[in-house]
């Protein structure tokens, strides 16, 4: 793809336009101005679809991602594990972000997180949250469960202005075929690496909860079955997710949609670039994002500029608010309205170790009879960004006592209890109620 140049943009562009890039403009901006008809910020999900409908349509287009590309290597050691996580692990920390987070090297590792202890550009008081950082985004990091939401739950989070139906009908099929979405096979679930599912699946029965139905998984079982027979490093298997999968085996977006733009030759991935500031030109309603381009230690190298006629924001949850209330507040997106960065939430984490799970014994270490659960539930929409000017930073709000979060503590505990009612001997060994505490970089 053949991206406009500087000189070619100001020689066919209005006498307004080149006003815009001209004296006002930095020097090293003024060098390094690229223009792009469209420009996505942020690789994952959002970003990655947006790129691959843009290129359909014939569209030059731009993705700017923060965090590097991550190829699956034959060695087997492409990413980062719990048991070793080094730099590769964690975004520019100098601790793991896993739950017992240990020293690190600095790196642009996988997984972010956010949090009250953490000091960045985005900052967080009282609440947790985990983003992916690559070229694929979150899908790098979550757990490659692909659950359609039922009408009801959908309905809550969204307005009833997107058809369930349509969705239903249309996009969630085409999703799962661009994916390859697909339940576990029997060879592999009934395998001595997935009894804790298998005790799983017969505890939700006891208690009424299997619907017959298993949920779906982006993940490559191929795959998984070259790890059970010894053709692939252990990573399914294993236990690892967060940090990626070694084996190759999670359908990660960078392995589809983002390839399917790429291959269109209309879209250019540009990893390594931090966005810090988005403004629009009053005179030719252009937008002008500035970035660093950094090394995979995060120093940073150089600033750039991209101009482009149509910008899409898909930085996640965290990342795509806080640009835009730190532009509205700092007057560069004047049209944006006191609304943007507020009512952030939509979907909190609980974590519970359960014990007495019958005969389950872990094929590779772990506790006999235990296992852990991460669960989602519809957290109420507390969160709000706020910008310091003098601190050019942004952060997320929570507040962590309202009564509002009673009904989502009261629903973990029912759905634990129901369990364990059903299944003399279980129990709750350890129970994290936070629905504040989120563990992807967009809401689900």
């Amino acid at each position: 793809m053949n991206r406009m140049s500087r000189r070619d943009f100001i020689r066919v562009g209005s006498a307004a336009g080149v006003g815009v890039l001209g004296s006002s403009v930095p020097s090293w901006a003024r060098k390094r101005d690229e223009y792009i008809e469209a420009l996505v910020i942020g690789s994952g999900f959002g970003g990655a679809i947006a790129a691959l409908r843009l290129a359909q349509a014939g569209v030059d287009t731009v993705v700017l991602e923060r965090g590097r590309r991550w190829p699956i290597l034959s060695g087997g050691n492409t990413f980062a594990t719990f048991e070793n996580p080094n730099g590769r692990s964690s975004w520019l920390s100098d601790v793991s972000t896993d739950l017992i987070p240990s020293p690190i090297n600095r790196y642009a590792g996988v997984l972010e997180l956010i949090d009250p202890t953490t000091a960045g550009p985005i900052r967080a008081r009282g609440v947790g949250v985990r983003n992916g950082a690559g070229g694929g985004g979150g899908s790098l990091v979550y757990n490659a469960i692909m659950l359609q939401p039922r009408r009801e739950l959908f309905n809550v989070v969204f307005s009833r202005n997107i058809d369930y139906d349509e969705m239903a009908q249309v996009y969630y099929p085409r999703v799962r075929q661009v994916l390859g979405q697909s339940t576990i096979p029997d060879s592999i679930l009934n395998s001595s690496y997935y009894a804790s599912t298998r005790a799983n699946l017969q505890q939700a029965q006891a208690a009424g909860m299997y619907r017959g139905t298993k949920v779906e998984y982006a993940i490559n079982w191929d795959m998984v079955q070259q790890e059970i027979g010894g053709a692939k490093i252990p990573s399914a298997i294993d236990g690892q997710s967060w940090f990626g999968l070694n084996s190759g085996a999670k359908n990660s977006i960078d392995k589809n949609y983002l390839r399917l733009a790429e291959d269109t030759g209309k879209v250019e991935v540009v990893p390594l670039h931090v966005v810090t500031e988005i403004s629009e030109s009053r005179w030719n309603g252009l937008y002008h994002v500035m970035a660093n381009e950094i090394d995979v230690d995060g120093v940073v190298l150089g600033q750039k500029r991209f101009t482009c006629k149509y910008l899409f924001m898909a930085a996640g949850a965290t990342g795509t608010p806080a640009l835009l209330t730190k532009a509205r507040d700092k007057g560069t997106l004047p049209r944006l309205n006191k609304h943007v960065g507020t009512d952030w939430g939509g979907n909190g984490d609980f974590i519970a170790l359960r014990g007495g799970l019958g005969a389950f014994q872990p094929a590779e270490g772990g506790a006999p009879g235990f296992s852990l659960y991460v669960g989602l539930g519809i957290a109420p929409a507390l969160g709000y960004f706020t910008y310091g000017a003098a601190t050019d930073t942004t952060t997320l709000n929570w507040p962590n006592l309202d009564r509002r979060l009673d009904r989502f503590s009261a629903g973990v505990n029912s759905l634990l209890n129901r369990l364990n009612a059903a299944n003399p001997g279980s129990f709750n060994a350890f129970n994290s109620e936070d629905p504040g505490y989120k563990a992807g970089g967009n809401p689900a």
